[in-house]
């Protein structure tokens, strides 16, 4: 499985590559800096010309040169790309930031824990591709990191 991780925060990114491989759904983990660098990845521009398809993209909101809200728009507006899932991954619990986001067609809102280890059980529940602990605006939280999915 190829991830795509757009996350401007070196220590996010080292957590999120940590979860990822122990909860067993790490394979080929590609991390950009930001949203511009993101839509380079892409479309395989520069430096990312042999970049391959990502089969999930895990987006953080707020990034520098191209905030994720407009990734994120960017994505879902090319045929292209739309039908690759974006996770936004990120620390804003706004409930403004989650309507936005899922308007703009996201598939799955986590928020960012703190705890290395309940990120850790998040992935392992989730297994990325079925998504099934992500947070929904106005829902209830089955444990503390996210809310169910729809």
């Amino acid at each position: 499985m190829e991830i795509l991780l757009v996350e401007d925060n070196l220590g996010d990114a080292r957590l999120t590559r940590e979860a990822l491989k122990e909860g067993k759904v790490y394979n080929n983990l590609h991390w950009v800096k930001d949203g511009v660098e993101a839509l380079d990845f892409l479309y395989r521009r520069g430096a990312h010309k042999d970049a391959p398809k990502p089969d999930i993209i895990l987006l953080d909101l707020n990034l520098p040169k191209k905030d994720g809200r407009e990734v994120l728009q960017e994505i879902k507006a090319d045929e292209r790309l739309m039908r690759i899932p974006v996770v936004i991954l990120t620390t804003s619990k706004a409930e403004e930031d989650v309507l936005k986001t899922y308007t703009l067609h996201a598939n799955c809102y986590v928020t960012k824990p703190v705890d290395l280890e309940q990120f850790i059980r998040w992935c392992s529940r989730s297994t990325i591709s079925g998504l099934p602990s992500s947070r929904c605006p106005t829902g209830n939280s089955p444990w503390p990191i996210a809310r169910s999915y729809c």
